[in-house]
């Protein structure tokens, strides 16, 4: 019963912010549409938020978690507290250095994203000057997501779960905003959202500090302890295996930045998707790594296995018909979320188009992330990096083939 409540906790949060995030593009896509100022904001956007997702879902949860269950069953709870006191001094240094150094590099990393906009130099200027306003999101982000990890290692997910409604809060006022002294210059208005991007992330990071508990963590010199060892080990393998999704949208972004208007497509077709995809296996997977790695420290693995099972179970239970309802009623949903004020019908057929397609893949990748924590809190990460990698390559591959062809339901 607590497994379910802790995955119903979870997954309201979730649903709630969904639910602001679609409020959020509806916005988005009436004061933008889906032109040139619409993608420069969607990659401006999609860079911190590709990293950040990368770390918090992947990475960081992957890698620390195990960990500090290990060290709490075996050492203690001040082994664990100092070990957590650790990373959050060396996850403050590293977002330091990191913002400092992307806010000078930003237009090589730009490029990286979108190499398609540099045919235009001023698509190319806007979308860095956007970047530049947006990118300390990521540094708070990954600030908070120490304090979640903690409170998520305790099997506590209230706060956690609701911090990224706190996040779409921000981004709806300054929207409202920049609706209000934006008015028809698209460029203010897109400048405007990218710096609330970055007052979401310092949100998060209050919200989740005044809701953790753990005001009296004790900051440490970073050292490379045996467990930050084994966690830095952890953390490649995991930010990849963990956060395929994102990288899939990556390498998305990437060859859609070469067509019109393709890389806005393919970000509102993915907002109705991650809808499922979170209330389902984001609830899943935050709420079944630190259970399992409980477990297996614990050495209850048929108890282990049982978790594991219902988890499959329920994943595919929900997302079956989900897939199935989002394939066959693409271009009524998105019409009624986004077609408004600059987001035409022609939007609305290539974002309905690229939804069919997300959607066949929903019930496997909700599958894959109810699978993936066992392996985590085992810390075998061979496995699952393997299979990723042999997935983004597919996904290279294939997004190369269909593109020119298909466009953004190609990719």
């Amino acid at each position: 019963m607590s497994f379910a409540r802790n995955i119903a906790t979870v997954a309201t949060g979730t649903g709630i912010s969904r639910v602001l995030g679609f409020v959020r593009d509806i916005l988005l896509a009436n004061l933008l549409g889906a032109g040139a100022v619409a993608d420069a904001f969607v990659v401006a956007f999609r860079l911190p938020n590709l990293f950040r997702r990368l770390f918090t879902e992947g990475a960081f949860n992957a890698s620390f978690v195990p960990i500090f269950a290990q060290l709490k069953s075996e050492k203690g709870e001040p082994a664990a507290r100092a070990f957590a006191g650790q990373v959050l001094s060396g996850m403050m240094l590293a977002v330091s250095f990191a913002t400092v150094a992307a806010e000078i590099f930003m237009e090589p990393l730009v490029f990286a994203m979108a190499p398609g906009f540099f045919k235009n130099a001023e698509e190319a200027a806007l979308t860095v000057y956007l970047s530049r306003l947006a990118f300390p999101f990521l540094g708070f982000c990954l600030i908070a997501a120490v304090f979640s990890a903690l409170l998520n290692s305790r099997e506590k997910f209230g706060t956690a779960a609701f911090a990224p409604v706190i996040l779409n809060l921000v981004l709806v006022s300054a929207l409202v905003l920049a609706a209000r002294y934006g008015g028809a210059n698209a460029v203010l208005t897109a400048a405007l959202v990218s710096g609330g991007v970055s007052l979401a992330g310092l949100a998060q990071v209050i919200w989740c500090f005044w809701g953790s508990g753990f005001s009296d963590l004790t900051l440490q010199r970073p050292r490379l302890t045996e467990p930050m060892r084994t966690m830095l080990a952890l953390s490649v393998p995991g930010l990849v295996a963990g956060g395929i999704t994102q990288i899939n949208g990556f390498i998305g972004s990437l060859i859609a930045s070469s067509a019109p208007s393709a890389v806005s497509e393919l970000y509102y077709a993915d907002r109705v998707y991650q809808l499922p995809l979170g209330l389902v296996s984001t609830a899943l997977g935050l709420v079944l790594l630190p259970r399992l790695a409980r477990m297996f420290a614990q050495g209850q693995r048929d108890l282990a296995q049982q978790v594991q099972n219902a988890a499959v179970e329920s994943s595919l239970f929900l997302t079956l018909p989900a897939a199935v309802a989002l394939a066959v009623s693409a271009t009524p949903i998105t019409a009624v979320l986004f077609q408004h004020g600059a987001f035409g019908e022609s939007a609305t057929r290539g974002t309905a188009l690229a939804l069919q397609a997300f959607a066949l893949g929903l019930p496997a990748f909700s599958l894959a992330k109810a699978l993936q924590p066992s392996f985590f809190a085992l810390q075998r990460m061979r496995a699952p990096l393997l299979i990723a990698v042999i997935g983004g390559g597919l996904d290279l591959a294939l997004s190369l083939a269909l593109f020119p062809r298909f466009g953004a339901q190609g990719i």
